[in-house]
């Protein structure tokens, strides 16, 4: 969720009802279409670049028509754009992941006279009169908003996140208005099966609407990393928790990109990225289970005086499971494209399904070049990778000062425009999400640091 910075623009309603949502929706889809037609008669006359111009002129009047209609509409469109522009980064086309980048508007917070009625349809008045509630958002998001409260007998201070009116009952007309709107503005790259996409997608929102999974999710962490200091996970309070509204402890911290934090020495930074990276192998390599939703806002520092500043973990609704029959060989492409072992790191990506027998060479080695990159800051110094020497020589990795997102997009853009490419599986879907938030978390903090060490510490311990 995006913190309130000032008080600011608030609205007094959503659009929650089937009938409402799915009016706004045609209008988009139908203002598409004759944007298509329109387009289509215009150019007839114009050379190449002129059409291309034009197109991007098109698409750039789609998005601000999105955008505009999205204040009302919240919930899962605006939670789906998000999800599916972040996986689009590496597999859909730039014009379509510029259109589902536009369905993330800023998230303006309903009044709390909007609120209040799902306040009270999830809590007694006996409950609601323990409780002392500010009435202005602490935070708010595209499935619902945070509000800070206070305990009256204890003094302690908790938030409540309360889930917005009927976003749960919104999921399938969503998703089919995004799928609609790229088929009709014909973003799609051809034969690709989009369907186990979307699939995954909408058992993340039905899991993401739904707060007592989240707070079983957010009690699992709580007992993971009871003990370890260097992070704060929020105690969840089932007193005033219930299917819409999820009631923890308020935990203080700021984010990343706080001058404080950026103002922190570089040796403090470091270890903050470092145990942020640790946490993440952690995930992939011990548990099996990543919170895959990890932008700059789902977390916060402590600052401690003497230097044991501490990660602040927040919002575990969309933490997701994988089985061993994923986990085992994506696990051993990892270690194969770590250590150049191209024989072991094609066997798993096969069997994973990434790569298959009869793709044209050229597909595989494109693919293969893609893997090794993403591995890129965790390769040694001496690596004949290194060559350009973005691995120093004391073996630090500058997250901040690299182009490597950007040729990672280029092997991606020249694989759909050259190649036939399938859906790959749907278990990577967040997976790459969460990759790309890891990326950003260090980046922000600037980070340099050795990450091969601990990489090669889950490796060896886990990876047969």
């Amino acid at each position: 969720m995006d913190e309130k910075k000032s008080a600011k623009k608030q609205l007094d309603r959503i659009k929650s009802s089937m009938f409402s949502r799915s009016l706004s929706l045609a209008k988009l889809t139908v203002q598409a279409g004759a944007s298509i037609a329109s387009h289509g008669v215009s150019n007839v006359l114009k050379n190449k670049e002129a059409k291309e111009e034009s197109w991007r002129k098109l698409l750039q009047n789609q998005a601000s028509a999105i955008s505009s209609e999205l204040g009302e509409l919240k919930g899962s469109l605006m939670k789906a754009g998000q999800m599916l522009s972040m996986y689009g980064e590496h597999f859909l086309p730039p014009e379509a992941n510029q259109l589902l980048k536009s369905l993330q508007s800023d998230s303006i917070p309903l009044t709390w006279e909007a609120i209040e009625p799902t306040l009270k349809k999830q809590l007694t008045p006996e409950k609601l009169a323990l409780l002392e509630i500010e009435k202005e958002a602490l935070a708010s998001a595209s499935m619902g908003q945070v509000h800070r409260a206070r305990v009256k007998a204890t003094g302690e201070s908790i938030v409540l996140k309360i889930q917005y009116p009927n976003v749960d009952r919104a999921i399938e007309s969503d998703l089919k208005a995004i799928k609609t709107l790229l088929n009709t503005l014909k973003l799609l790259p051809k034969d690709f099966d989009i369907d186990p996409l979307f699939k995954e997608v909408r058992e993340m929102l039905e899991q993401e609407t739904d707060y007592e999974i989240e707070a079983k999710l957010t009690e699992d962490y709580y007992a993971r990393l009871q003990g370890d200091k260097r992070f704060v996970v929020p105690r969840v309070i089932r007193e005033f928790s219930g299917p819409k509204i999820l009631a923890t402890t308020f935990e203080r911290g700021i984010r990343a990109d706080d001058p404080l934090i950026q103002s922190l020495p570089q040796e403090r930074r470091n270890k903050l990225a470092l145990n942020f990276l640790d946490l993440y192998f952690k995930e992939i390599f011990e548990w099996g289970v990543v919170q895959t939703d990890p932008h700059n806002g789902n977390y916060r520092i402590r600052i401690d005086p003497q230097g044991h500043d501490q990660l602040v973990l927040l919002d575990f609704g969309a933490t997701r499971a994988y089985k061993d029959d994923f986990l085992v060989p994506y696990r051993r492409m990892i270690k194969g494209a770590l250590f150049n072992d191209r024989e072991a790191f094609l066997k798993e990506a096969t069997h994973l399904g990434f790569v298959e027998e009869g793709d044209a060479p050229e597909l595989v080695e494109i693919f293969e070049q893609f893997c090794k990159e993403m591995v890129e800051p965790f390769i040694a110094s001496d690596d004949p990778r290194n060559a350009s020497g973005l691995i120093a020589a004391d073996g630090t990795y500058d997250w901040k000062n690299t182009d490597l997102p950007q040729r990672i997009s280029k092997k991606v853009i020249q694989i759909l425009r050259n190649h036939a490419w399938r859906t790959p599986p749907e278990e990577i879907v967040f997976l790459d999400r969460k990759i790309g938030g890891v990326f950003i978390f260090l980046s922000v903090l600037r980070a340099k640091i050795r990450g091969r060490d601990i990489l090669l510490k889950y490796i060896e311990k886990f990876v047969k």
